[in-house]
Protein backbone atom coordinates (compact mmCIF):
# COMPACT_ATOMS: atom_id res chain seq x y z
CA UNK A 1 0.00 0.00 0.00
CA UNK A 2 1.47 3.46 -1.07
CA UNK A 3 1.28 6.56 1.37
CA UNK A 4 -1.67 8.08 -0.15
CA UNK A 5 -3.40 4.67 -0.60
CA UNK A 6 -7.32 4.35 0.82
CA UNK A 7 -8.28 1.37 2.90
CA UNK A 8 -11.81 0.10 3.00
CA UNK A 9 -13.57 -2.92 4.91
CA UNK A 10 -17.42 -3.46 5.42
CA UNK A 11 -20.15 -2.96 2.61
CA UNK A 12 -23.06 -0.45 2.63
CA UNK A 13 -25.82 -2.86 2.95
CA UNK A 14 -28.83 -3.36 6.04
CA UNK A 15 -27.42 -3.65 9.50
CA UNK A 16 -23.37 -2.67 7.85
CA UNK A 17 -21.64 0.19 7.43
CA UNK A 18 -18.41 0.98 4.27
CA UNK A 19 -15.65 2.50 6.16
CA UNK A 20 -12.31 4.13 4.19
CA UNK A 21 -9.09 5.52 5.59
CA UNK A 22 -7.85 7.87 3.23
CA UNK A 23 -4.10 8.85 4.47
CA UNK A 24 -3.25 12.32 4.62
CA UNK A 25 -1.07 14.89 5.89
CA UNK A 26 -4.17 17.01 7.55
CA UNK A 27 -5.03 15.89 10.96
CA UNK A 28 -7.23 13.40 11.67
CA UNK A 29 -11.00 13.81 10.85
CA UNK A 30 -14.13 12.13 10.33
CA UNK A 31 -17.26 12.07 8.51
CA UNK A 32 -20.65 10.44 9.39
CA UNK A 33 -23.50 9.90 6.54
CA UNK A 34 -26.07 7.54 7.93
CA UNK A 35 -29.55 6.16 7.36
CA UNK A 36 -30.47 6.87 11.15
CA UNK A 37 -27.78 9.81 11.41
CA UNK A 38 -30.25 11.99 13.06
CA UNK A 39 -30.78 9.65 16.32
CA UNK A 40 -27.41 7.91 15.96
CA UNK A 41 -24.68 10.20 14.00
CA UNK A 42 -23.17 11.46 17.09
CA UNK A 43 -22.61 8.40 18.46
CA UNK A 44 -20.93 7.14 15.47
CA UNK A 45 -18.78 9.62 15.29
CA UNK A 46 -17.89 9.14 19.12
CA UNK A 47 -17.34 5.76 18.43
CA UNK A 48 -14.96 6.44 14.88
CA UNK A 49 -12.93 8.43 17.02
CA UNK A 50 -12.38 6.01 20.27
CA UNK A 51 -11.66 3.67 17.69
CA UNK A 52 -8.88 5.96 16.14
CA UNK A 53 -7.42 6.95 19.76
CA UNK A 54 -7.06 2.83 20.31
CA UNK A 55 -5.08 3.24 17.14
CA UNK A 56 -2.64 6.06 17.65
CA UNK A 57 -4.08 7.41 14.24
CA UNK A 58 -3.31 11.46 14.34
CA UNK A 59 -4.01 12.00 10.77
CA UNK A 60 -5.96 11.24 7.35
CA UNK A 61 -9.61 10.94 6.76
CA UNK A 62 -11.66 8.21 7.96
CA UNK A 63 -15.04 7.69 6.10
CA UNK A 64 -18.27 6.16 7.48
CA UNK A 65 -21.81 5.38 5.28
CA UNK A 66 -23.72 3.90 7.82
CA UNK A 67 -26.89 1.50 7.25
CA UNK A 68 -27.89 0.42 10.85
CA UNK A 69 -24.59 -0.67 11.93
CA UNK A 70 -24.84 -1.97 15.66
CA UNK A 71 -21.72 -0.31 17.38
CA UNK A 72 -20.71 -3.84 17.38
CA UNK A 73 -20.34 -3.51 13.65
CA UNK A 74 -19.11 -0.06 13.78
CA UNK A 75 -16.27 -1.27 15.35
CA UNK A 76 -15.42 -4.32 13.51
CA UNK A 77 -15.35 -2.14 10.21
CA UNK A 78 -13.40 0.70 11.24
CA UNK A 79 -10.00 -1.96 13.05
CA UNK A 80 -10.47 -3.87 10.07
CA UNK A 81 -9.79 -0.10 7.50
CA UNK A 82 -6.60 0.81 10.03
CA UNK A 83 -5.50 -2.50 10.26
CA UNK A 84 -5.58 -3.15 6.54
CA UNK A 85 -3.89 0.85 6.39
CA UNK A 86 -0.92 -0.42 8.35
CA UNK A 87 -1.51 0.66 12.24
CA UNK A 88 -0.93 -1.47 15.10
CA UNK A 89 -3.63 -2.24 17.37
CA UNK A 90 -3.04 -0.74 21.32
CA UNK A 91 -5.07 -4.04 22.77
CA UNK A 92 -4.77 -3.07 26.33
CA UNK A 93 -6.52 0.40 25.32
CA UNK A 94 -9.50 -1.95 23.22
CA UNK A 95 -9.52 -3.89 26.56
CA UNK A 96 -10.07 -1.21 28.66
CA UNK A 97 -12.80 0.20 26.23
CA UNK A 98 -14.43 -3.34 25.56
CA UNK A 99 -14.13 -6.77 27.14
CA UNK A 100 -12.39 -8.07 24.86
CA UNK A 101 -10.47 -10.19 27.05
CA UNK A 102 -10.96 -13.76 27.19
CA UNK A 103 -11.19 -13.67 30.97
CA UNK A 104 -13.83 -10.74 31.03
CA UNK A 105 -16.55 -12.96 28.71
CA UNK A 106 -18.51 -14.90 30.57
CA UNK A 107 -19.44 -17.81 28.57
CA UNK A 108 -18.94 -21.03 29.58
CA UNK A 109 -17.74 -24.21 27.92
CA UNK A 110 -19.79 -26.87 25.82
CA UNK A 111 -20.86 -29.82 26.90
CA UNK A 112 -19.57 -32.41 24.63
CA UNK A 113 -22.72 -34.30 24.88
CA UNK A 114 -25.03 -31.04 23.98
CA UNK A 115 -27.88 -31.68 21.47
CA UNK A 116 -26.42 -30.32 18.14
CA UNK A 117 -29.44 -31.51 16.04
CA UNK A 118 -29.79 -28.32 13.78
CA UNK A 119 -26.40 -26.25 13.08
CA UNK A 120 -26.83 -23.31 11.32
CA UNK A 121 -24.46 -22.18 9.06
CA UNK A 122 -24.18 -17.98 8.87
CA UNK A 123 -21.40 -16.62 7.01
CA UNK A 124 -18.96 -14.81 8.68
CA UNK A 125 -18.95 -11.31 6.97
CA UNK A 126 -22.78 -10.39 6.88
CA UNK A 127 -23.73 -8.93 10.13
CA UNK A 128 -27.44 -8.87 8.95
CA UNK A 129 -27.43 -12.31 9.36
CA UNK A 130 -25.49 -12.93 12.37
CA UNK A 131 -27.49 -10.04 14.91
CA UNK A 132 -30.37 -12.01 15.37
CA UNK A 133 -29.26 -15.67 15.01
CA UNK A 134 -29.60 -16.82 18.75
CA UNK A 135 -33.39 -16.04 18.39
CA UNK A 136 -33.77 -18.77 15.52
CA UNK A 137 -33.37 -21.87 18.09
CA UNK A 138 -30.59 -23.32 16.42
CA UNK A 139 -28.65 -25.88 18.63
CA UNK A 140 -25.71 -24.49 17.25
CA UNK A 141 -24.34 -21.43 15.01
CA UNK A 142 -21.42 -21.89 12.74
CA UNK A 143 -19.97 -18.56 12.07
CA UNK A 144 -18.33 -19.48 8.56
CA UNK A 145 -14.82 -17.59 8.03
CA UNK A 146 -14.01 -20.37 5.00
CA UNK A 147 -16.54 -21.24 1.70
CA UNK A 148 -18.99 -17.81 2.04
CA UNK A 149 -15.73 -15.45 2.77
CA UNK A 150 -13.68 -14.66 -0.33
CA UNK A 151 -10.07 -14.53 0.11
CA UNK A 152 -9.50 -10.59 0.18
CA UNK A 153 -12.21 -10.51 2.77
CA UNK A 154 -10.53 -12.48 4.96
CA UNK A 155 -9.16 -10.52 7.56
CA UNK A 156 -12.73 -8.67 7.76
CA UNK A 157 -14.62 -11.14 8.78
CA UNK A 158 -12.39 -12.43 11.23
CA UNK A 159 -12.24 -9.20 13.26
CA UNK A 160 -15.91 -8.89 12.96
CA UNK A 161 -16.97 -12.48 13.78
CA UNK A 162 -14.25 -11.73 16.84
CA UNK A 163 -16.66 -8.79 17.83
CA UNK A 164 -20.26 -11.01 17.48
CA UNK A 165 -18.24 -13.71 19.94
CA UNK A 166 -17.35 -11.34 22.17
CA UNK A 167 -21.07 -9.44 23.06
CA UNK A 168 -22.33 -11.88 25.56
CA UNK A 169 -25.70 -10.27 25.00
CA UNK A 170 -26.42 -10.87 21.43
CA UNK A 171 -25.74 -14.99 22.29
CA UNK A 172 -26.88 -16.54 25.40
CA UNK A 173 -28.80 -19.86 24.06
CA UNK A 174 -26.92 -21.44 20.82
CA UNK A 175 -23.72 -23.17 21.14
CA UNK A 176 -21.45 -20.94 19.40
CA UNK A 177 -18.55 -22.73 16.67
CA UNK A 178 -16.78 -20.89 13.94
CA UNK A 179 -15.60 -23.00 11.12
CA UNK A 180 -11.78 -21.85 10.27
CA UNK A 181 -10.19 -22.28 7.17
CA UNK A 182 -8.12 -25.73 6.67
CA UNK A 183 -5.38 -26.35 9.39
CA UNK A 184 -2.48 -26.65 7.18
CA UNK A 185 -3.27 -22.79 5.22
CA UNK A 186 -1.79 -19.91 6.80
CA UNK A 187 -5.74 -18.96 6.58
CA UNK A 188 -6.54 -21.22 9.42
CA UNK A 189 -3.89 -20.69 11.86
CA UNK A 190 -4.85 -16.69 11.44
CA UNK A 191 -8.40 -17.40 11.88
CA UNK A 192 -7.57 -18.84 15.38
CA UNK A 193 -5.18 -16.30 16.29
CA UNK A 194 -8.22 -13.53 15.90
CA UNK A 195 -10.98 -15.09 17.08
CA UNK A 196 -10.17 -17.36 19.96
CA UNK A 197 -9.40 -14.37 22.63
CA UNK A 198 -13.62 -14.17 22.36
CA UNK A 199 -14.26 -17.58 23.62
CA UNK A 200 -15.46 -20.08 20.70
CA UNK A 201 -17.38 -22.81 22.44
CA UNK A 202 -16.18 -25.01 19.05
CA UNK A 203 -14.15 -24.80 16.32
CA UNK A 204 -15.45 -26.78 12.93
CA UNK A 205 -12.51 -28.02 11.49
CA UNK A 206 -13.48 -28.45 7.69
CA UNK A 207 -11.15 -30.80 4.85
CA UNK A 208 -10.00 -32.89 7.84
CA UNK A 209 -8.33 -35.98 6.20
CA UNK A 210 -6.20 -37.04 9.28
CA UNK A 211 -5.80 -37.67 12.69
CA UNK A 212 -2.89 -35.10 12.06
CA UNK A 213 -4.89 -32.31 11.28
CA UNK A 214 -6.97 -32.55 14.38
CA UNK A 215 -3.85 -33.14 16.58
CA UNK A 216 -2.38 -29.79 14.88
CA UNK A 217 -5.21 -27.93 15.69
CA UNK A 218 -5.43 -29.06 19.47
CA UNK A 219 -1.88 -28.35 19.64
CA UNK A 220 -3.19 -24.88 18.94
CA UNK A 221 -6.17 -24.48 20.75
CA UNK A 222 -3.83 -25.45 23.13
CA UNK A 223 -0.99 -22.95 22.96
CA UNK A 224 -3.81 -20.18 22.57
CA UNK A 225 -5.77 -20.94 25.79
CA UNK A 226 -2.77 -20.80 27.66
CA UNK A 227 -1.83 -17.44 26.04
CA UNK A 228 -5.37 -16.10 27.27
CA UNK A 229 -5.94 -17.68 30.07
CA UNK A 230 -8.94 -20.34 29.10
CA UNK A 231 -9.15 -23.59 30.90
CA UNK A 232 -7.18 -26.16 29.07
CA UNK A 233 -9.95 -28.25 26.54
CA UNK A 234 -12.35 -25.75 26.66
CA UNK A 235 -12.97 -25.43 22.78
CA UNK A 236 -14.27 -28.36 21.43
CA UNK A 237 -13.53 -29.62 18.31
CA UNK A 238 -15.87 -30.03 15.46
CA UNK A 239 -14.20 -32.25 12.23
CA UNK A 240 -15.89 -32.35 9.20
CA UNK A 241 -15.03 -34.92 6.89
CA UNK A 242 -15.77 -33.77 3.26
CA UNK A 243 -13.39 -36.40 1.01
CA UNK A 244 -12.95 -39.07 0.56
CA UNK A 245 -9.44 -39.30 2.63
CA UNK A 246 -11.22 -38.03 5.28
CA UNK A 247 -14.00 -41.06 5.17
CA UNK A 248 -11.27 -43.63 5.13
CA UNK A 249 -9.83 -42.03 8.31
CA UNK A 250 -12.90 -41.45 10.01
CA UNK A 251 -11.70 -44.05 12.69
CA UNK A 252 -8.76 -41.84 13.73
CA UNK A 253 -10.28 -38.71 13.40
CA UNK A 254 -13.08 -39.38 15.55
CA UNK A 255 -10.38 -40.79 18.29
CA UNK A 256 -8.23 -38.21 17.57
CA UNK A 257 -8.62 -35.66 20.59
CA UNK A 258 -10.16 -35.33 23.73
CA UNK A 259 -11.85 -32.30 22.68
CA UNK A 260 -13.69 -34.03 19.64
CA UNK A 261 -17.37 -33.49 20.41
CA UNK A 262 -18.81 -34.98 16.93
CA UNK A 263 -18.00 -35.87 13.98
CA UNK A 264 -19.94 -34.01 10.72
CA UNK A 265 -20.26 -34.95 7.02
CA UNK A 266 -20.01 -32.44 4.11
CA UNK A 267 -21.89 -33.42 1.47
CA UNK A 268 -20.86 -31.57 -1.33
CA UNK A 269 -17.21 -31.19 -1.34
CA UNK A 270 -17.63 -35.28 -0.61
CA UNK A 271 -19.35 -35.76 -4.24
CA UNK A 272 -16.99 -33.52 -6.13
CA UNK A 273 -13.95 -34.97 -4.57
CA UNK A 274 -15.35 -38.73 -5.28
CA UNK A 275 -15.98 -37.59 -9.13
CA UNK A 276 -19.65 -39.04 -8.45
CA UNK A 277 -21.71 -38.36 -11.25
CA UNK A 278 -24.45 -36.70 -8.57
CA UNK A 279 -22.21 -33.07 -8.89
CA UNK A 280 -22.71 -33.73 -12.13
CA UNK A 281 -26.36 -33.69 -11.92
CA UNK A 282 -26.61 -30.80 -9.54
CA UNK A 283 -24.43 -28.81 -11.83
CA UNK A 284 -27.13 -29.25 -14.61
CA UNK A 285 -29.89 -28.18 -12.31
CA UNK A 286 -27.86 -25.06 -10.19
CA UNK A 287 -29.64 -22.37 -12.23
CA UNK A 288 -32.90 -23.65 -10.41
CA UNK A 289 -34.69 -21.09 -7.70
CA UNK A 290 -34.11 -23.47 -5.45
CA UNK A 291 -29.95 -22.74 -5.31
CA UNK A 292 -28.90 -20.81 -2.58
CA UNK A 293 -25.79 -19.32 -1.14
CA UNK A 294 -23.70 -21.38 -3.83
CA UNK A 295 -24.89 -24.68 -2.83
CA UNK A 296 -25.86 -27.82 -5.11
CA UNK A 297 -29.34 -28.99 -5.13
CA UNK A 298 -29.64 -32.24 -4.69
CA UNK A 299 -32.28 -34.79 -3.61
CA UNK A 300 -32.87 -36.37 -0.31
CA UNK A 301 -31.97 -39.76 -1.22
CA UNK A 302 -28.04 -39.63 -1.82
CA UNK A 303 -26.99 -43.65 -2.59
CA UNK A 304 -23.41 -41.90 -3.88
CA UNK A 305 -23.28 -40.79 -0.24
CA UNK A 306 -24.35 -43.98 1.63
CA UNK A 307 -21.28 -45.77 2.70
CA UNK A 308 -19.34 -42.42 3.64
CA UNK A 309 -22.31 -41.85 6.07
CA UNK A 310 -21.83 -45.44 7.39
CA UNK A 311 -18.33 -45.04 7.76
CA UNK A 312 -18.49 -41.93 9.91
CA UNK A 313 -21.34 -43.49 12.02
CA UNK A 314 -19.50 -46.30 12.74
CA UNK A 315 -16.35 -44.15 13.59
CA UNK A 316 -18.33 -41.55 15.91
CA UNK A 317 -20.54 -44.13 17.85
CA UNK A 318 -17.34 -45.99 18.28
CA UNK A 319 -15.48 -42.86 19.58
CA UNK A 320 -17.99 -42.10 22.00
CA UNK A 321 -19.24 -38.82 20.21
CA UNK A 322 -22.26 -38.17 17.95
CA UNK A 323 -22.23 -38.39 13.89
CA UNK A 324 -24.03 -35.48 12.58
CA UNK A 325 -25.39 -35.34 8.62
CA UNK A 326 -24.90 -32.78 5.73
CA UNK A 327 -27.57 -29.68 4.65
CA UNK A 328 -30.05 -30.08 2.33
CA UNK A 329 -29.21 -26.98 -0.14
CA UNK A 330 -33.39 -26.66 -1.08
CA UNK A 331 -34.36 -24.06 1.61
CA UNK A 332 -38.14 -24.63 -0.27
CA UNK A 333 -38.55 -28.28 -0.63
CA UNK A 334 -40.11 -29.66 2.58
CA UNK A 335 -40.91 -32.96 2.15
CA UNK A 336 -36.98 -33.37 0.79
CA UNK A 337 -35.95 -32.26 3.96
CA UNK A 338 -37.75 -34.69 6.09
CA UNK A 339 -36.85 -37.70 4.12
CA UNK A 340 -33.26 -36.58 4.62
CA UNK A 341 -33.46 -36.34 8.21
CA UNK A 342 -35.65 -39.46 8.51
CA UNK A 343 -32.79 -41.31 6.72
CA UNK A 344 -30.08 -39.90 8.65
CA UNK A 345 -31.60 -40.75 11.61
CA UNK A 346 -32.07 -44.06 10.30
CA UNK A 347 -28.29 -44.38 10.41
CA UNK A 348 -27.56 -43.16 13.12
CA UNK A 349 -27.24 -39.96 12.95
CA UNK A 350 -27.61 -37.16 15.67
CA UNK A 351 -28.58 -33.60 13.68
CA UNK A 352 -28.20 -31.92 10.51
CA UNK A 353 -26.68 -28.80 9.25
CA UNK A 354 -29.13 -26.13 7.98
CA UNK A 355 -28.81 -22.82 5.70
CA UNK A 356 -31.71 -21.38 6.56
CA UNK A 357 -33.70 -20.72 9.69
CA UNK A 358 -36.72 -22.10 7.99
CA UNK A 359 -35.19 -25.24 8.38
CA UNK A 360 -34.22 -25.52 12.09
CA UNK A 361 -37.77 -26.31 13.34
CA UNK A 362 -37.89 -29.53 10.90
CA UNK A 363 -34.65 -30.91 11.70
CA UNK A 364 -34.95 -30.27 15.77
CA UNK A 365 -38.47 -31.75 15.64
CA UNK A 366 -36.76 -35.15 13.00
CA UNK A 367 -34.05 -35.67 15.56
CA UNK A 368 -36.19 -35.53 18.59
CA UNK A 369 -38.28 -38.38 19.92
CA UNK A 370 -41.60 -38.24 19.27
CA UNK A 371 -44.49 -38.66 22.16
CA UNK A 372 -45.01 -42.39 21.14
CA UNK A 373 -40.92 -42.98 21.56
CA UNK A 374 -40.84 -41.84 24.96
CA UNK A 375 -43.64 -43.32 26.32
CA UNK A 376 -42.70 -46.49 24.53
CA UNK A 377 -39.33 -45.99 26.26
CA UNK A 378 -40.38 -45.56 29.36
CA UNK A 379 -42.73 -48.41 29.41
CA UNK A 380 -38.85 -50.33 28.41
CA UNK A 381 -37.38 -48.99 31.60
CA UNK A 382 -39.87 -49.05 33.60
CA UNK A 383 -40.63 -52.92 33.10
CA UNK A 384 -37.09 -53.76 33.05
CA UNK A 385 -36.75 -52.25 36.30
CA UNK A 386 -39.73 -53.76 37.88
CA UNK A 387 -38.00 -56.99 37.18
CA UNK A 388 -34.88 -56.71 38.97
CA UNK A 389 -36.82 -55.21 41.81
CA UNK A 390 -38.86 -58.85 41.74
CA UNK A 391 -35.62 -60.89 40.84
CA UNK A 392 -37.04 -61.96 37.78
CA UNK A 393 -34.30 -63.10 34.91
CA UNK A 394 -35.70 -61.83 32.61
CA UNK A 395 -37.95 -58.54 31.58
CA UNK A 396 -41.02 -58.40 29.43
CA UNK A 397 -43.61 -55.94 27.99
CA UNK A 398 -46.96 -57.74 26.89
CA UNK A 399 -45.51 -60.74 25.19
CA UNK A 400 -42.13 -58.85 24.06
CA UNK A 401 -38.89 -59.96 25.55
CA UNK A 402 -37.03 -57.26 26.65
CA UNK A 403 -32.90 -57.66 26.45
CA UNK A 404 -30.10 -54.99 27.91
CA UNK A 405 -29.65 -53.45 24.16
CA UNK A 406 -33.64 -52.51 24.09
CA UNK A 407 -33.24 -51.29 27.69
CA UNK A 408 -29.99 -49.41 26.92
CA UNK A 409 -31.17 -47.63 23.76
CA UNK A 410 -34.46 -46.50 25.84
CA UNK A 411 -32.41 -45.12 28.70
CA UNK A 412 -30.62 -43.41 26.36
CA UNK A 413 -33.61 -41.62 24.28
CA UNK A 414 -34.84 -40.63 27.44
CA UNK A 415 -31.83 -39.09 28.78
CA UNK A 416 -31.85 -36.96 25.37
CA UNK A 417 -35.10 -36.26 25.61
CA UNK A 418 -34.11 -34.53 29.31
CA UNK A 419 -31.64 -32.60 28.24
CA UNK A 420 -33.07 -31.23 25.08
CA UNK A 421 -35.91 -29.02 24.38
Amino acid sequence: MTEYTPSTAGTLSKSDCLVVYRPSKEPVSVTVRSSVGRLFGRSIEDTAKSMLGVFGVKTGLLEIEDDGALNLVLSARIETTLRLAGFELNISLLERDRTFSAAKIQREPSAKQLPRRARLYIPGNQPNLMINADLFGADTLIFDLEDSVPPERKLEARILVRYMLSDTHLFRESELAVRINPIDSSCGREDLEEIVNSRPQAIVLPKCESARDIQVLDAELARLEAREGLPLGSILILPLIETAAGVLAAKEIAAASPRNAALCFGYEDFISDIHSSAGERSLRSASTPANHDGEMPHSSSQPEALLAKQMIVLAARAAGIDPLDSVISDTEDKEALRSSCEEARMLGMSGKAVIHPVQIPAVKSAFHPSEEEIMQAKAIVEAYERSVVEGKGTAALGDTMIDVPVVERARRLLNDYRIGD
